[in-house]
């Protein structure tokens, strides 16, 4: 008797090619485990045998198995059509069984993970009589009756842990291996696969080339479905502060070796590498705690960025459910990343180009026609263009409050700060439109934007039938390799004039506002908490408190907190601790949030979220999810635009001050559309 092995079921159709990634699935697994193999076939009781097949597979293959013990069976005789020899299958480490039927319900609760493999049934019925010839084909129609049959009232491909569009070109294997060790009942057994991952060679290619970054992103990444550009758009700022900001760009899709892609909603992780997805239970932050902040590259002497490969795209406000808040449903999920195993890096500061591929046996290939774009696009003249966008018909935002409500809702957020509940109410609201799909590209849409707005954190991410488009300024919070972190939190805003003495005057008056500093200074002490919980005691310091720095059409007041991180500290729940940015929130963050949740009465979705990687050296770069232009298209030929405003809500606020100034945060991307606010 041996200790219980790890049980994997390959289930799927006749035909599903779930024998070949059995058998090649298993070879993999070898490396580092002792692995048993049993296929249903043998055991199944002729052409007419399913039900009875998988009544024999449960009770003397699966049920001693999952005991730890060999299992006693016996085979059936095709030729004779008859019971056959007697045969053991000895448990190991792991255990793969195979088979339509290997997951059945009387199977599920003895293993310990299932796979579903699935192909179109005219390439299912070619490769089943490819493999068994004349022998199957006159019983094809007979077995897959018995098949429809049993899934009418097993629904096996739902309850599957990974599933698999099996397309029969050698990947599969590779690709299963890849989601297998995310699932919380395999992470165990399969830690060696996951320490496979760690201490990946980083090669990494200098080439002295200032390219065109617009042209360059949409020539590499202009036809993946998931990519992400993570644009520092107004590089070459003056200010020290803003310049460090605006120094790195990020390029990337999930393509290649290592590619992979996650969406999270409510508890709910969906892991999907080439042709497998795999389902997770449980909560976001937990999961990233599993793939990241571990040292997993050794970073090239040379190379300055923070970014090493790793995960890239956003996080939804509704995350606030793991970090204190409620859990409101949104129509957008509540995660999207990307994981790039290849990325172009570009150094705005030194006027260099940077190509990271983890080594694996296409990145030769991809260097080569990376360093060929970055090349084609350093010869380009710099990309110009209008900081417009024509529709053909001006898009027609609603409000989700009328001015009249969101006036209410403040004097509601002032009533909760008069009886003690919070200090500040960062209230928002949102701007949306319904188009055609068609009616609007989002890649010169977010072209636009940025050059009207060119901000440090500016974004654009392709993640399926998400599309986000982001000028944001705020850092929410960067934690760097060795473990320095840092907050820059905005509270304060004034428009830009194009009468320069206007201008200067609109400065003075934000540097000089009491109320505006107030606010400010909140979220700091807010952020200083958060930050508290997993720095060194004492390393908490401000460095600047209520600066005004000046983008192009606004004014804000800016201050920064810095923190050394505990050694061996979690930094996914570092990440988690600050979650929420506290500007979106106010101050106490956890009874302020239940205030916005009435007051909002909706979910915020990605705005108010963050937006920024996780790299494989443990560092990350979020930015605060503002200033943002949502684009999500709903599969039926229409998509919505969606855009989040909002503001600080103190005791001393006028009302009419606020609701001017969401007027004037949604300035920058309505007047790009060629949208007015809505006044109804």
């Amino acid at each position: 008797m041996s200790p219980a092995p790890v049980i994997i079921a390959i289930d799927g159709r006749s035909g599903a090619g779930k024998t070949t990634l059995a058998v090649e699935l298993a070879a993999r697994l070898r490396a580092h485990h002792k692995v048993s193999l049993f296929h249903l076939e043998d055991i199944y009781p002729g052409w007419n045998g399913l039900a009875a097949g998988i009544e024999r597979y449960v009770s003397t293959v699966l049920a001693p198995l999952s005991r730890g013990e060999a299992a006693s069976w016996v085979c059936w005789d095709w030729e004779n059509h008859d019971d056959g020899e007697p045969r053991v299958t000895l448990p190991a480490e792991i255990v793969i069984v195979e088979g339509v039927g290997a997951a059945a319900a009387a199977a599920r609760p003895l293993l310990s993970a299932v796979i579903w493999a699935e192909a179109p049934d005219d390439v299912r019925r070619t490769r089943a009589l490819d493999r068994d010839g004349e022998t199957y084909e006159p019983f094809w129609d007979q077995w897959a009756a018995q098949e429809e049959e049993w899934l009418a009232a097993d629904k096996v491909p739902l309850d599957a842990d990974v599933r698999v569009l099996n397309p029969a070109d050698g990947s599969a294997p590779a690709d299963v291996l890849q989601v297998l060790p995310y699932l919380p009942s395999l992470a165990p057994a399969l830690a060696p696969e996951l320490s496979a991952r760690r201490g990946l060679r980083l090669r990494a290619e200098r080439l002295d080339v200032r390219p065109d970054a617009a042209g360059l992103f949409g020539s590499m990444y202009g036809r993946s479905a998931n990519a992400v550009w993570l644009d520092s758009s107004n590089a070459g700022v003056p200010e020290p502060e803003a310049a460090e900001r605006s120094r790195f760009s990020i390029m990337a899709d999930d393509g290649g070796t290592f590619g992979q892609s996650v969406t999270h909603r409510s508890g709910h992780s969906l892991l999907s590498a080439g042709c497998a997805t795999a389902t997770v239970q449980g909560p976001f932050f937990r999961w990233l705690d599993t793939v990241w902040g571990l040292s997993a590259v050794e970073i090239p002497k040379a190379y300055p960025g923070g970014f090493a490969l790793g995960w890239l795209g956003c996080l939804g406000y509704e995350l606030k459910r793991e970090t204190g808040g409620t859990d409101l449903p949104a129509p957008t999920p509540d995660a999207a990343l990307i994981f790039a195993g290849r990325a172009v890096v570009l150094d705005h500061a030194e006027g260099a180009a940077w190509l990271l591929a983890l080594d694996a046996p296409d990145a030769d290939d991809w260097l080569v026609q990376a360093r060929a774009a970055v090349e084609t696009a350093g010869a380009a003249a710099q990309a110009g263009g209008s900081t417009g966008v024509v529709l053909p018909a001006a898009a027609a935002f609603r409000s989700r409050d009328t001015r009249a409500e969101y006036l209410a809702k403040i004097s509601a957020a002032q009533h909760q700060i008069g009886e003690g509940n919070s200090y500040e109410v960062c209230l928002t609201t949102a701007l949306s439109a319904d188009i055609p799909a068609d009616a609007l590209d989002p890649w010169p849409t977010y072209l636009a934007l940025r050059r009207r707005n060119p901000a440090p954190f500016a974004s654009y991410l392709r993640l399926g039938s998400l599309t986000v488009a982001s000028t944001s300024p705020e850092r929410f919070l960067k934690i760097a390799a060795d473990g320095g972190m840092r907050a820059e939190p905005i509270k304060g805003t004034r428009r830009r004039a194009a009468d320069p003495a206007e201008d200067a005057r609109l400065r003075t008056d934000l540097a000089t506002a009491l109320k505006d500093r107030a606010e400010n200074i909140m979220i700091v002490d807010l952020l200083r908490n958060d930050l508290s919980h997993f720095a060194i005691p004492g390393s908490v310091t401000v460095s600047r408190l209520c600066a005004i720095e000046s983008y192009a059409t606004v004014h804000q007041m800016v201050s920064t907190i810095d923190a050394q991180l505990k050694p061996g500290s979690s930094r996914a729940e570092a990440v988690a601790a600050c979650f929420p940015a506290g500007s979106m929130t106010g101050a106490p963050k956890i009874s302020t949030m239940a205030i916005l949740d009435g007051l909002e009465g909706a979910a915020r979705g990605v705005y108010s979220g963050a937006i920024g990687y996780f790299s494989l050296n443990g560092a990350t770069d979020l930015a605060v999810a503002i200033r943002t232009l949502v684009i999500n298209a709903r599969g039926d030929g229409t998509a919505e635009l969606t855009l989040g405003v909002g503001g600080a809500i103190t005791a001393d606020s006028d009302p009419e001050d606020e609701y001017q100034e969401i007027r004037t945060k949604a300035f920058g991307v309505l007047s790009t559309l060629g949208a007015d606010f809505p006044d109804a």
